[in-house]
């Protein structure tokens, strides 16, 4: 085993922890982080350790499967650990912590979506599971929650990321807990005690489902169901003319190979064809996809937490953020199999 890189690990642990302290992101001894070391063995802290003040000893070395390796005890959560390294392979890094604002909102709501549009990019709907004990015990709620987005959270415990690297979870954690407490400035306004501002919630209208037919993902089926959908959308119509989104948008299956570029005119689909090299091409796995045609998955979020790969200007794009929105929604109007 790569020494060198079990020592830089562990720094890498040290110095995450102590920005999570002075971020006041942890407290006390609350929290754990781990990392993968290769496809067998991972890092994490000890029981009963402060992430402010962690030294080399308090990090110990396992294995996937549950076995500790180095002399020590491991933090209690270490089931957990293992069991998201396990079902995600591309999962480097996970931090579990317990943050002021989050766990406050979530001990009275069941769910939170951020009214900052650059905070919803990142974060998407940020959803919570319900604990009855201390430690996780119930680990297959969190898999299934952690296939739509990289952050979650432990009912009446605390926030979990995880990431390609230690500061993704960092970011993710620090923008769950800041845009927490936006929202409760927010509601603060809106209680009366300014009335400088006035929060409106505006609803969208989601996509009506035309027929009950089911179609293969990415068949030539589904996408012609798709154009017809969007082309037909009068709230699309005026989006596209609007923002004046004319633009090429490729979609591609990771495990196949298989693309599909949409040739927009003013919002309108003018054509579909297979290039590849359109303006901006998306990549994911048919998992991915799968939950983004489910609505399991806002394709904005995944792109911004890696789930999907975006080629060209994620600035661009974003200029046809509302119309791009609306396309995404149609897009699971049409049943897959």
């Amino acid at each position: 085993m790569d020494q060198d890189k079990i020592n830089k690990l562990k720094k890498d642990i040290i110095a995450i922890g102590r920005l999570l302290w002075d971020k006041e992101l942890a407290s006390g001894l609350n929290g754990n982080i781990s990392v993968r070391v290769d496809k067998e063995t991972i890092l994490l802290t000890a029981t009963k350790t402060c992430l402010g003040l962690l030294k080399e000893e308090d990090i110990l070395l396992m294995n996937v499967n549950g076995d500790l390796i180095d002399e020590g005890a491991v933090s209690t959560e270490n089931t957990l650990h293992t069991e998201i390294y396990r079902n995600f392979d591309e999962t480097q890094t996970i931090v579990h912590t317990h943050t002021t604002y989050v766990n406050g909102y979530f001990l009275v709501n069941d769910k939170f979506n951020s009214g900052i549009l650059e905070t919803k990019l990142f974060l998407g709907e940020v959803r919570s599971i319900k604990q009855s004990t201390p430690a996780v015990t119930e680990f297959a709620p969190v898999i299934d929650e952690l296939k739509g987005n990289n952050i979650i959270v432990l009912k009446n415990h605390g926030v979990l990321a995880m990431g390609r690297d230690l500061f993704d979870c960092f970011l993710l954690i620090q923008g769950l807990e800041n845009a927490i407490r936006v929202d409760a400035v927010a509601r603060l306004y809106k209680s009366g005690l300014t009335n400088n501002i006035e929060i409106k919630d505006k609803k969208e209208p989601k996509p009506e489902k035309k027929n009950s037919d089911k179609y293969d993902l990415f068949s030539k089926e589904q996408i012609d169901a798709i154009v017809k959908l969007v082309n037909e959308d009068p709230q699309m119509s005026v989006l596209g003319d609007k923002t004046d989104m004319t633009m090429e948008l490729a979609v591609k299956l990771a495990e196949t190979g298989k693309v599909f570029s949409f040739n927009f005119k003013k919002g309108k689909i003018v054509n579909v064809s297979s290039n590849e090299n359109a303006e901006f091409l998306i990549t994911a796995t048919e998992s991915i996809w799968r939950a983004v045609f489910t609505s399991q998955i806002d394709p904005f979020v995944a792109t911004t937490q890696k789930k999907m790969n975006l080629r060209g200007d994620f600035a661009r794009i974003s200029k046809w953020y509302a119309p791009c929105s609306r396309v995404f929604e149609l897009w699971t109007g049409v049943p897959i199999e």
